[in-house]
């Protein structure tokens, strides 16, 4: 498929209008299907927030109302509208939970602009309004997947309800967050047009590829066998209980029986999962080109390092080693480290390291700082070299900034980091924001970049009265890759 990254990762747009007459927060996501006879559609989920919605009596409870107002649009065109009343489920007791819908148009391939209006009509509030891109392509074609859905809850079923699809009721998940307590990640997809290939059956592998590294985690690769069909629905249940923490793909790839892979879909998520990680230092035989390669009085600072690099729950192990002021314990971790991370290759990716930091420490270490301690420094060891800064120490009416520009990250491509100095002293240039997944998100960066001479926006608007001044490029060089 041609889905480009960021479409394949689950976009979540939060939509809200916090003033004194509405405080409605909504979540909206969209995947693409293809049906025979109606060909290629889009699925529109939205989850409202219970709570944040006002309630008028009824006769069994209470009810929230939203106005709800959708326009597909291509260039200047409107190719689809809809607009109606969405009426949450009665509420007979003090619990409030969320409530979702689901739409369903058909499109041509293209790209298209979504707008959505929404209003809490019960509190009569202030009107909301989010765009998002579509991208639409042709899954009728050849063989191809559909996205990905998460779902929060599923089963099989066949009752008259927008939740229901190829046998079974589905209501969506829309965030890509896992924390540690879900243990598995329930999936739906359709595989299409795979009785092109002549053959009764093929092979679809599940696989889930650490982000950061590139890594498949072979434990939790699956192979099943599906007979093929022109429309193939998938439900399957992913085990990520042993999935660590961090950003990975969980990817589907069609097999062919001669085992050739045919096409992919794939769907970005984010785990927290602190599982101890062992570590018996007392057991690392050092080796004396690890020993030659730290002096005494470096061992901690060398151990610390490490940390911008490091999982949450190996952060708390050096951290512990740390605190017991143990040379010999600081290198036996430090070897033991680069053992696991790089086995095979351990000390020469711990001297390629070792040489990052001491570049990041001349770079941008300050007056309380370690380099690797400071944001640019913990940037460039965690993804690397930029391909492109451009630094501005001087502006009429902006701090000192710099942006930096990768072309890729991983599977990422094209992510910017944007750090500023607000002290003015001591290279203590802090992140102010990023498109990276994971990273800071400001969206009122601007406003806080050019602080000096700007007054606050609304809490709607946060750029509102950021106006272009001379000399202020920040907007222009952020957006130019």
């Amino acid at each position: 498929m041609k889905h480009s990254i960021l479409f394949l990762f689950v976009l979540v747009v939060g939509l809200s209008a916090n003033s004194q007459e509405s405080s409605l927060r909504a979540y909206l996501d969209t995947k693409q299907f293809f049906a025979p006879g109606t060909g290629n559609y889009v699925e529109i989920y939205f989850q409202f927030v219970g709570y944040s919605l006002k309630y008028k009596p009824v006769s069994n409870g209470i009810q929230g109302e939203v106005a709800v107002s959708l326009e597909i649009r291509t260039n200047d065109s409107i190719v689809k509208s809809d607009a109606y009343l969405l009426q949450s489920p009665i509420i007979k007791d003090s619990i409030v939970d969320d409530f979702f819908d689901l739409r369903r148009y058909a499109l041509n391939p293209g790209k298209y602009t979504l707008k959505i209006t929404l209003k809490d009509l019960v509190a009569n509030g202030k009107e909301i309004n989010a765009n998002q891109t579509l991208m639409i392509d042709e899954l009728g074609e050849g063989i191809t997947f559909s996205d990905i859905e998460v779902i929060e809850y599923g089963k099989k079923g066949n009752e008259e309800s927008p939740f229901h699809k190829s046998g079974y009721y589905m209501l969506p998940r829309l965030s890509s967050y896992f924390p540690q307590e879900l243990e598995s990640l329930p999936v739906y997809l359709e595989l299409y047009q795979s009785n092109s290939l002549g053959d009764s059956v093929c092979g679809v592998k599940q696989s889930i590829i650490n982000m950061d590294n590139g890594i498949e985690l072979n434990e939790l690769t699956v192979y099943n066998k599906i007979t093929t069909a022109e429309v193939v629905p998938i439900m399957r249940n992913v085990d990520i209980s042993q999935v660590p923490s961090g950003k990975f793909a969980l990817t589907y790839t069609l097999i062919s029986r001669s085992m050739k892979e045919l096409c992919s879909q794939t769907y970005l998520f984010e785990r927290t999962n602190d599982q101890e990680v062992s570590w018996t230092p007392e057991n690392t035989i050092l080796d004396p080109s690890f020993q030659a390669s730290v002096s005494d009085d470096s061992t901690a600072y060398y151990l610390e390092c490490l940390i911008p690099i490091s999982k949450p729950a190996e952060v708390k192990n050096i951290i512990s080693t740390l605190k017991k002021h143990d040379r010999q314990a600081e290198r036996k971790h430090l070897q033991a480290f680069w053992m696991q991370t790089a086995p095979g290759s351990s000390y020469d990716a711990w001297i390629k390291y070792k040489m990052q930091v001491q570049l990041v420490e001349k770079l941008y270490s300050n007056n309380f700082q370690e380099g690797f301690e400071t944001d640019r420094g913990r940037v460039y060891l965690q993804y690397g070299a930029p391909t492109n800064i451009i630094a501005r120490e001087t502006s009429p009416t902006e701090y000192p900034y710099e942006i930096w520009q990768y072309n890729k990250i991983g599977k990422f491509s094209n992510k910017r980091f944007i750090f500023y100095n607000p002290d003015l002293v001591n290279n203590t240039y802090r992140l102010l924001h990023s498109d990276m997944i994971g990273e800071l998100k400001n969206p009122s960066w601007q406003l806080t970049l050019s602080k000096r001479n700007t007054n606050n926006g609304t809490v709607d608007d946060p750029n509102s009265n950021t106006m272009d001044h001379w000399g202020g490029e920040s907007n222009d060089l952020f957006r130019q890759y």
